[in-house]
């Protein structure tokens, strides 16, 4: 049985992540961090590369799951001929090293459930030995260990190189498996306690959702968003990734499988946004402060994406021995976009800080500084064709949006010169750079025949991310041009009323074959667009077809497939759960009180 994107649900420590399908299965786990080797590589490959199930003897997907309300707990609870029985999942926050707790409770009559725990290392290719001590089960392998503790009735086995156990409970009746990954040369951890361990996250989760500012319409959604890049977010640093996940495929059995357990550059300015709006300021200065590092040297040296803490060296390689989610091949670890020239980011970037400096966030002494070195660069540079914001490994392109942004970093740059006296800079110089980029993407990237700004220019392929012109301000939400951009953008990239970041059929600068889903995050971007237009009906009404695209736990992947009605991509996706916090803060944010 395959199970789909949105079958999965995720469970997670702000420093790794899992995911549990909706047969009982761990079929993801990331061991210590979210770019580190998986021990459940399931998800990628077959159940030899590794997973873990705990279910009703015979059954297969649960009855119904959920979060608990404002948490990242998840309850996937069974109706069986002989009772009912609910698995509770969740990754404690840690003190030293990462667990997973399942609590099984039995809610009704007398049910049989198995567990079988297939631990596979460095992305399903080590099986290691297994042994017993002090009670636990303990697999070993180079720098990995793993010690599986079970309550004292619950008996295991080995059998086809997996664990297995057998148990049953009735009405009221809990047992509790506990799974810690310490390194191997280390004695065992310190234990935890599985039922304190859930009475506490939730608490703790409940404690952090309470500051949520937002209370307008959708705010279920808009919460469990929240909870998602809370839950993404490298607490050490501060860093989010894109996804927990790598490889999972933008088309079924297509080549577009990418490794996105990293941290984007193009995501800072709709990050800061979302978690300052929403009331999280922790949070958004965790994320400034991690941004300022990862951005520190030579500016000529931005990198589009970096590591959790700031790592710069990404290398992309494939994974041959797993056949891929669904036979999607090649699986990457890494991804070489990291060394592409994408000169938006320095406008996401300058834009981001300058958006925590109003917002009010505290300011470090070399923020302004860092922002003058990336303009000197800019400056010099922003006449270059690059590779876009979508990566696209084909030839450079003076591509629209990426000069939008280098006017955004004018701009924004000469804004704080305009605002704040004490700061210094080359003020007519940017204010001249800023009014040359300006003009020449109206000249140039705009097409007069279809009153529509263009991909790249000269092209006539359009792109979804035109639709944030008017939202960085290049221009007005009421320009004609910005109008025709949007209707031109909605016709010629829509897929079932959905849009494609660009279509890879009329595009050339696309070089990769097979095509892909709908872009969510492009789709909010429309909404948005709409509502800045003034046409803010269409723009609620697509944003409710977009939140039904979530799943039964209220997450988003990357894209969507309209034929197919199913999630695609990397999952669950910041990206996506930005543009739905952003946009429901946009469209209903006037019914928030306090």
């Amino acid at each position: 049985m395959h199970l789909r994107i949105e079958d999965y649900a995720l469970i997670g420590d702000q420093q790794t992540a899992a995911l549990v399908g909706r047969d009982g299965s761990i079929d993801w786990l990331c061991l210590p961090r979210f770019d580190s080797a998986a021990c459940f590589a399931k998800l990628l490959g077959t159940k030899d590369h590794g997973h873990w199930r705990i279910a009703p003897k015979g059954a297969d997907l649960c009855t119904r799951r959920a979060y608990r309300p404002d948490t990242l707990v998840l309850d996937s609870e069974w109706d069986t001929t002989d009772g009912s029985v609910r698995v509770t999942d969740l990754m404690p926050q840690r003190e030293h090293v990462p667990d997973v707790v399942r609590v099984i409770e039995g809610l009704d009559g007398r049910v049989t459930l198995r567990s079988e725990l297939r631990l596979r290392f460095d992305y399903g290719s080590i099986v290691p030995w297994m042994r017993r001590a002090d009670g636990h089960r303990v697999a070993v392998a180079g720098p990995d260990s793993v010690w599986l503790r079970s309550h004292p009735q619950v008996h295991t086995w080995g059998k086809d190189l997996a664990t297995h156990s057998e148990f049953t409970v009735g009405k009221g009746e809990q047992i509790a498996f506990v799974l810690t990954w310490h390194p191997s040369h280390q004695p065992r951890p310190p234990l935890v306690d599985p039922f304190e361990a859930l009475d506490s996250s939730v608490e703790d989760w409940r404690a952090w959702t309470a500051q949520c500012r937002y209370r307008g319409r959708y705010r279920d959604a808009v919460v469990r968003s929240l909870i998602t890049l809370k839950a993404l977010t490298y607490a050490p640093t501060g860093g989010i990734v894109a996804a927990p996940t790598t490889s999972l495929p933008e088309s079924l059995g297509g080549v577009r499988n990418w490794d996105y357990r990293y941290s984007w550059l193009r995501d800072s300015t709709l990050t800061l946004q979302a978690l300052l709006e929403a009331g999280y300021h922790e949070e958004a200065e965790a994320w400034r402060d991690w941004l300022l590092r990862a951005v520190a040297g030579d500016p000529a040296d931005l990198q589009i994406m970096y590591g959790l803490s700031g790592e710069r060296r990404l290398p992309e390689y494939e994974l041959s021995w797993l056949p891929g989610f669904q036979g999607s091949a090649p699986v990457r670890i890494g991804n070489e976009a990291v060394k592409q020239l994408q000169l938006d980011v320095y406008g996401e970037v300058i834009d981001s800080l300058t958006l925590a400096r109003r917002s009010g966030l505290p300011v470090k002494p070399h923020m302004w500084r860092v922002q003058c070195a990336l303009m000197e660069f800019l400056r010099s540079a922003w006449r270059q064709p690059d590779a876009g914001l979508w990566e696209v490994r084909g030839e450079r392109r003076h591509f629209v949006y990426s000069k939008v942004m280098a006017w955004v970093a004018a701009d924004r740059a000469v804004q704080a010169l305009e605002n704040h006296p004490g700061l210094e800079g080359d003020l007519e110089g940017w204010r001249a750079m800023r009014d040359e980029v300006h003009g020449e993407v109206c000249e140039r990237g705009y097409d007069p025949e279809r009153n529509t700004f263009t991909q790249y220019y000269g092209s006539r392929a359009l792109d979804a991310s035109l639709l944030l012109i008017p939202r960085v301000g290049f221009l007005p939400p009421d320009d004609p041009r910005v109008t025709g951009t949007i209707d031109a953008v909605r016709t010629e990239l829509a897929h079932d009323g959905f849009l494609l970041r660009y279509s890879t059929d009329r595009s050339d600068v696309d070089t990769l074959p097979g095509s892909e889903g709908a872009f969510i995050v492009c789709s909010f971007w429309l909404a948005q667009a709409l509502h800045l237009n003034g046409r803010t009906d269409e723009a609620r009404e697509l944003f409710e077809r977009l939140v039904g695209l979530c799943n039964d736990v209220g997450l988003l992947a990357e894209e969507y497939d309209p034929v197919g009605d199913r999630l695609l991509g990397n999952f669950p996706q910041a990206f996506s759960h930005l543009g739905l916090v952003g946009t429901a803060l946009a469209l209903y944010g006037d019914e928030t009180a306090g």
